[in-house]
Parts: C-alpha cells; sequence; structure tokens
C-alpha cells in the first residue's frame, strides 16, 4: 500500500512539474479562450426579463367530489400530486400561448405569429409557498412585460372555465353517487337486520354476562347433583350387599313374593314336600305312595314355574327359597329398589344440567365470532351513512359553486417592464466555459507540447537514460557580481566562473561537492579528466573551467587544458591570449613552459592553440599520450575540455587515454536523438565513464531532490569544507 501511495505521489509530482516548465503554454492557451469568450459576451444583446405572480389555491372542485373511498377513484383523478407543478405545465400549454402570442403581437424573423414552442416563457413554482412565478425575457422590456401579463390572463380565464365545466360535471357524478350511496345504506341496514333475527340477538354484551352468570349457576347445580348422587349410590350398594341379590332378582323376587297365585302354589308345594319327607320315613322310594308324592311334587314345581313365567314375562329359574321372604327383607328389597330409582333419576338430572351448560358455554365460544361479524356490519353501517351524509353535503355545495364563476388561481403582482438587463445565461456559460476551456486545453495543450517534445527534461531522465551515476548537479544561477578571489581573475573574465564566488552561495557548494565526489567514483584515484558534453549547448566549457576552479581551490595543483579545437573556448573564459596552446606543443612549434599560462598558485591554464584542419589527427597521437604523462608528473589533476560528442569523436579518443570521462548534459537542452548518438560513441570507444554532471538545473523543476548543499561557516576554510561534504553523496 506504501509501495502504492509512493507511485501515485511521483506520478502528480511529474504531471505538477510538467505544468510548470509549460506554464507559458497554458497562460497563453488560457488568455486565448479567456479571450474568445470575453468577445462573443460583447457581442451578445442585452436582454430584459419581465416576470408575473399567480397566487394559486386549492382546487374546490376536488374537495366537493371527496365523499368516502367510494369515490375515491374521481378523487384520485381530479386531486394532484403537485398542483403548483401541474398548473405551471398548464400555464405553458400550446392554447395559452397561442392566445397570448397573437394578442401581443410576437412575431418571428419572417414576420409570422411565432410558434409557442420557440417561446421561452419560464414557469417556476416559489418553494415553500402557492405562487408561481411567470417570467419571460426579451430584447423589448415593455414586449416582455405584456406577454407575461397577458399570459396569466389568459390563463384565469381559461381556469374559470375549466373550473365550471368541472363544477358541472361534479354535480352529475353526486348524483349519480348519491343513489348509489342511498341503495347501499339500505342494503347494509338489511344484513344488519337479517344477523340479529337469524342469531337472536338483541344486545351481545348482556347476553354474554347472562351466559357467564347461567353457567356459573349450572356449575353449581352440577357439583350438588354429583354429591346426591354419590351419596344414593353408596347406600344402593350397601342395601344391595344386605339383601345379597341383584337389582333385577330383588324385583323379581319382591314382586312375586307379592302374587297370590305363585303364593298358593307355593304353599301347596311346601304341604307336599312336608307331607313327602315324612313318608319317606315311613317308606321306601318305591313305595307306590312316596311315587305319588313325588309326581306331585314335580307337578306342583311346574305349575309354579308357569305362573313365575307368566308374573315375570319371561323364562327364568328362580329358586323356591327366594319366591317367600320374611317382612324385613322384603322392605329391604323395597328401599333398595327406592334406590336404584332415586339414583337413576340424578343421573338423569345430571346429564340434563351438563347438556344445557353446554348450550350455553357453546353459545358463549360462538359470542366473539357473532361480535367481529355484528362489528363489521355496523363499521359498513356507519361508513354508508357517512358516505350518504356527506354526498348530500357535497351536493348542497356543488349547487351553490354552479352559480358562481370562480377560478383557482389570481394575479398577485403583475409584470413591469423591466429597467436594467439581465445577466443572461448564455453569458455565464461564455465566461465559465471560457475559463474552464481555457484551463482545460491549456493543461492539454502543456501535456502535448511536452509529450512531442524530445528533450531530456529532468536529471532522472537524463540519469536513466544514460545508466551513469550522478556525480554532480549544477544549479541554474545568474551572477550579478565578480568573483571576490583576489587576483584570481580580472575583469575581462566571463561571470560564468562562480566556483571561487562566496562559499556561501549554493553554486559554489554544488562545485565543491563536485570535486570531493570524483574521489568516491573510482577504485584508484583519477587525476586525469575529459570533460564533454552531447551538445555544444550545454556549458560543458563553464564546468571544465569552475571545476578545475574549486579543485584549485582545496588546494590541488590543477592544468586545464583547452582540447576542443573546433570552437575553444577557454581563453574567453579566462581573458587570456589564445596564441600559443595545445596544438603548437603537439606539432612541436612551442613547448610546454612557453605555452602554459598560470592563472593562480594553483591553476594553470593551456588553451588550444592556433585552430588545426584536422584536430582528431593531434588528438590521436603518440605525442598526446606523452603529452598526459608529463602533465601528469607536474600536476593533481589535468581537466581536458573536448569538443561534443556528436559529429566529433574527439572526446571519445582522448576518453582513451585518460583515467575517466565526465559527461555534462542540461536538461532541456539535450534531446533524445543527440544522446543516443552520444551514449552509442561512448559505449563503442569502450573509454571509463565516471559520471554524469547535470548542468543549468532548474531544482525547483526536479521531481526529486538531488541537491544537498552545506553552508560554510565563517573563518572555515576551503579544506575543511571539503571534509565536511565528502561524505555528501547525491542520489
Amino acid at each position: 500500500m506504501q509501495t502504492k501511495d509512493y507511485t501515485e505521489e511521483i506520478e502528480i509530482q511529474q504531471y505538477w512539474l510538467i505544468l510548470k516548465r509549460r506554464w507559458t503554454v497554458v497562460v497563453a492557451v488560457f488568455l486565448a479562450s479567456v479571450g474568445l469568450s470575453g468577445f462573443a459576451i460583447l457581442k451578445q444583446k442585452p436582454k430584459y426579463e419581465a416576470s408575473g405572480m399567480l397566487l394559486f389555491k386549492s382546487d374546490r372542485i376536488s374537495s366537493l367530489t371527496k365523499a368516502g373511498e367510494k369515490i375515491g377513484d374521481l378523487e384520485s383523478l381530479v386531486r394532484e400530486a403537485n398542483p403548483s407543478t401541474t398548473q405551471a405545465v398548464i400555464i405553458k400549454s400550446k392554447p395559452i400561448l397561442e392566445e397570448a402570442i397573437k394578442i401581443v403581437g410576437i412575431v418571428d424573423k419572417k414576420g409570422q405569429l411565432l410558434e409557442p414552442e420557440s417561446l421561452e416563457l419560464k414557469v417556476e413554482p416559489v418553494p415553500g409557498t402557492d405562487v408561481l412565478k411567470v417570467s419571460y425575457t426579451s430584447e423589448k422590456p415593455e414586449l416582455a412585460a405584456s406577454l407575461v401579463n397577458q399570459v396569466m390572463q389568459s390563463y384565469l380565464q381559461n381556469n374559470i372555465q375549466s373550473n365550471n365545466s368541472q363544477v358541472l360535471a361534479a354535480g352529475e357524478f353526486i348524483k349519480q353517487q348519491l343513489q348509489l350511496s342511498q341503495q347501499e345504506l339500505e342494503r347494509t341496514a338489511e344484513a344488519v337486520r337479517k344477523f340479529k333475527n337469524i342469531n337472536k340477538i338483541i344486545e351481545l354484551p348482556e347476553e354474554a354476562s347472562a351466559a357467564i352468570s347461567n353457567i356459573a349457576k349450572l356449575d353449581e347445580e352440577i357439583n350438588q347433583s354429583r354429591a346426591m348422587l354419590a351419596d344414593v349410590s353408596a347406600q344402593e350398594v350397601q342395601v344391595g350387599n344386605q339383601l345379597n341379590l341383584q337389582r333385577k332378582q330383588a324385583v323379581k323376587i319382591t314382586s312375586l313374593s307379592q302374587i297370590p297365585g305363585v303364593q298358593d302354589v307355593l304353599g301347596e308345594l311346601q304341604k307336599v314336600q312336608t307331607k313327602l319327607a315324612t313318608e319317606k320315613t315311613r317308606y321306601t322310594d318305591d313305595h307306590p305312595f312316596v311315587i305319588a308324592l313325588k309326581n306331585q311334587e314335580r307337578n306342583l314345581n311346574l305349575l309354579l314355574q308357569q305362573r313365575v313365567d307368566q308374573a315375570t314375562g319371561s323364562k327364568e329359574n328362580v329358586s323356591v327359597g327366594n319366591l317367600q321372604i320374611g317382612k324385613i327383607k322384603e322392605n329391604l328389597a323395597t328401599q333398595y329398589l327406592q334406590l336404584q330409582v332415586q339414583r337413576q333419576g340424578l343421573e338423569k338430572k345430571l346429564q340434563a344440567l351438563s347438556n344445557i351448560r353446554g348450550i350455553y358455554q357453546q353459545k358463549l365460544a360462538n359470542l366473539p365470532n357473532l361480535e367481529k361479524q355484528q362489528g363489521d356490519l355496523e363499521r359498513k353501517l356507519t361508513v354508508a351513512q357517512t358516505n350518504f351524509q356527506t354526498l348530500v353535503t357535497r351536493e348542497k355545495d356543488i349547487q351553490i359553486a354552479e352559480k358562481q364563476s370562480i377560478g383557482t388561481a389570481r394575479i398577485i403582482e403583475l409584470a413591469e417592464a423591466p429597467k436594467k438587463p439581465i445577466l443572461a445565461k448564455l453569458t455565464l456559460m461564455l465566461a465559465g466555459g471560457g475559463v474552464f476551456a481555457g484551463l482545460l486545453f491549456g493543461v492539454s495543450a502543456a501535456f502535448f507540447v511536452d509529450l512531442i517534445d524530445k528533450s531530456l527534461k529532468t536529471v532522472k531522465e537524463i540519469e536513466i537514460f544514460f545508466g551513469y551515476s550522478l556525480v554532480g548537479l549544477i544549479p541554474k544561477f545568474e551572477s550579478n557580481s565578480k568573483s571576490i578571489y583576489i587576483n584570481l581573475m580580472s575583469d575581462a573574465i566571463a561571470d560564468k566562473f562562480v566556483a571561487s564566488s562566496t562559499p556561501s552561495l549554493m553554486i559554489h557548494q554544488a562545485y565543491q561537492m563536485l570535486q570531493a565526489n570524483l574521489k568516491f567514483i573510482s577504485h584508484k584515484k583519477v587525476r586525469t579528466i575529459v570533460v564533454t558534453s552531447s551538445l555544444t549547448e550545454e556549458g560543458k566549457s563553464e564546468v571544465c573551467a569552475n571545476l578545475s576552479g574549486a579543485l584549485a581551490q582545496a588546494g590541488r595543483r590543477v592544468l586545464l587544458v583547452d582540447a576542443d579545437m573546433h570552437s575553444p573556448s577557454q581563453h574567453h573564459l579566462w581573458g587570456v591570449i589564445n596564441s600559443v596552446g595545445l596544438s603548437n606543443i603537439i606539432v612541436g612549434q612551442d613547448e610546454f613552459p612557453q605555452a602554459v599560462q598560470v592563472i593562480t598558485k594553483y591553476l594553470s591554464v593551456l588553451t588550444a592553440g592556433v585552430q588545426p584542419p584536422n584536430p582528431l589527427a593531434l588528438i590521436d597521437s603518440d605525442r598526446m599520450t606523452s603529452l598526459i604523462d608529463k602533465f601528469s608528473q607536474s600536476y593533481d589533476y589535468i581537466v581536458f575540455d573536448t569538443p561534443p560528442l556528436v559529429n566529433t569523436v574527439d572526446a571519445a579518443v582522448l576518453g582513451k587515454m585518460v583515467d575517466g570521462v565526465l559527461l555534462v548534459a542540461q536538461p532541456g537542452v539535450l534531446d533524445l536523438a543527440s544522446a543516443t548518438a552520444a551514449k552509442s560513441l561512448l559505449d563503442r570507444s569502450e573509454a571509463h565513464v565516471l559520471g554524469i554532471i547535470a548542468n543549468g538545473v532548474d531544482v525547483k523543476q526536479e521531481p526529486d531532490s538531488y541537491f544537498y548543499h552545506s553552508k560554510r561557516r565563517v573563518g572555515q576554510s576551503i579544506t575543511q569544507t571539503e571534509r565536511e561534504i565528502e561524505p555528501l553523496m547525491y542520489k
């Protein structure tokens, strides 16, 4: 994320630097655009805007027809979601505009009435109010005011007519709705009546309270009946246990004991049985008399069974012992039968009470549903009654409105002829557009010019293109004073020599740093240096002179050799005579002591000498090699000012003979083609390139801060300053 942010920051900085470099293009295009827009504004004719105001009231016809949900469809048709906006559209409708144009007499360029579509009439609602502002702009102020007033008058007439037609339509509609509402009211009232009759409802709340009270009473009576049933059942069980008879047997035995025919046969049977028992004691079983008694006993048993069957109505075997019981047992049997009857009665009563309670409970459970149904019907009845009453009221209102001719709007402010022209929207657009277009096209032109410019514009671009280290950065400067170094130069020396200027200046420290960096650019000590450039305009000769001066100020013995025999310039910079120089020494016309010119104790200059017909032949000679060795014996540094690399090879040839080559490059001057040619020549010559010296650099135009400097304190020597800046390196 940090890398991405840094990259974006670098890109923005690059764009800003382009604008700073091409600010003249931006200003020129901007001024041209503003000038054109200003000229167009001056050509505009003054226009006047007249405006009037209409107060719009709520639609009365809509309020007359609102009579409940049943007529909601009409209400939705008549009611306006945004009345002011709707009326604005009506004002700008074609019929109203045509009438206003015809009355006022607005014509086009051909003398014909203006088309409504061409009329630029503005109708705007005033925010927060029911007011409409009607405006028209024209070159004639009286015409603008007349048109606005006529449009408002035409709208008012149309509004009254529209309201009258709506009143009539609303009246017809209300009559129809009144009949429908009355029918609905009657149907709803009949539905309520039928509902009460079917469900036998008088007052549901009272019926609910009565049902709850009855259920409570029934619960109490049921509890009492259950207690009595439990008591009777217990007595029945106890009496039954004493009789040791089933309920049906007790009933039969009790009834048989009270039938005379059964008891008579039973008595005869008992007598025969008694006599038979007596005779058996006297006779054997096969005695005729015993046999006869047995037959008589059997016949009596059969007769008794017949009498029992006749009495009970069914054939059941009843023992003789149970046909005749005692008085106590008979009373118990009677009591047992009474308890059974009482128990059965209590059970039936309990069942009946439970059934009645269930009926009340079911009715109570149905009451909420009945209450809801009754409530719905009653609400419908209330709505129907309300709608009917409302429609009756609306019908009376409409009858009153039919007798009146009123509208929903009125004029609250007539338009007056304006006295001052307005600032037209076109004027604002031209002014704003001129500024915006000027900035847009100015920036675009700046980027386009920078794009087609093939020069290397920054130190960073130069460093990346050549691939050499940056050993020096000489900022751009304007020298307004002579050197203050005593006896270093005369008044004839050019102002471009600044190495010996006030040490506190940045340009001075730049050369001090350059000479200090020469110690760190190679593994061996560099003494013989060729200074060259790609083009002639990059200031290599000034860099040579100032570098030599900086080295001399540091107490080094320096020989500055002007090896540019094509266009020598060092004698101009130092204000010396170029009658004898390097070319004379190489051809043997003069000796070095006669040709060298001492500038200071530590600085000497050897000019180019007489310009030869073939300088390369002199440079690429054994004599030149021997001279370099000879110079190295007497001086700490030998600096050669050589011709540019483009179109000449002198610097490349001499670069093979020395310790290294310094390439001077000036941003904005060096173009891509020349740089390519220079780099190709250096690569082919296999010269030892020490690095690049960026000359004439506008530090403010650089994306990175390459240049660091240190102010020399008062009283500090040049050597001390050199020691302090030696650790400083260029990025």
